[in-house]
């Protein structure tokens, strides 16, 4: 599966040491140059700006795509970017934490998930203990509410038990992915960190 993403899942998965799920989970990661750019920006966590420096395997910078940015105009340049790959490349998935970028993404009829979903599968595989990586996340800035985790961690339990859950399959009602919301920081805020 080749996905794209986004700054955000990226950030959060380097600061709850998870970063190496995305090889695990994906046959190749894809970042919009724009992206990197974010990811070493010197207002990155210096973890973050470290790993960017030195990507690993199966995780590989593209040339922002060109592209209609008619109704992106609100995001910001590294959501718009892999919204743009994720379209010129016809990847499975795209990488996105903000709301209203998640948003548009499914509008435009692209397959989306997030930090949350990416440990929700990783958990699914028994790659990540769900519970314990859903509390490293809680201890960043990673904007959530207490009842969507609630909601998570019991629908995991649910999928899990009754072996029903399948990244990469339409959640009852059609719909890609198992929707897990999630958010990120808010316009202009800095990078995620940890508290």
């Amino acid at each position: 599966m080749i996905v794209v993403s986004d700054a955000s899942p990226v950030c959060y998965l380097v600061l709850i040491g998870q970063i190496e799920l995305l090889p695990k989970l994906f046959t190749e990661v894809l970042l919009p140059r724009v992206v990197l750019e974010e990811l070493l920006a010197a207002g990155a966590p210096p973890a973050v700006r470290t790993w960017a420096s030195a990507l690993p395997a199966g995780i590989s910078i593209r040339d922002d795509a060109p592209g209609t940015s008619v109704g992106l105009e609100r995001l910001q340049p590294g959501e718009c970017a892999a919204i743009l790959l994720t379209e010129s490349i016809r990847a499975d998935l795209v990488l996105l934490d903000e709301k209203s970028a998640r948003r548009i993404a499914v509008e435009r009829g692209l397959r989306v998930t997030g930090v949350l979903g990416i440990l929700a599968e990783a958990a699914n595989l028994g790659l990540v203990d769900l519970p314990a990586a859903v509390d490293r996340l809680t201890k960043t800035n990673f904007r959530y509410s207490p009842a969507l985790l609630k909601s998570v961690l019991e629908r995991f339990s649910k999928r899990r038990l009754a072996g029903s859950y399948r990244f990469g399959t339409p959640a009852a009602g059609g719909s890609y992915p198992p929707t897990i919301p999630t958010s990120a920081p808010p316009r202009g805020a800095s990078f995620p960190s940890v508290q």
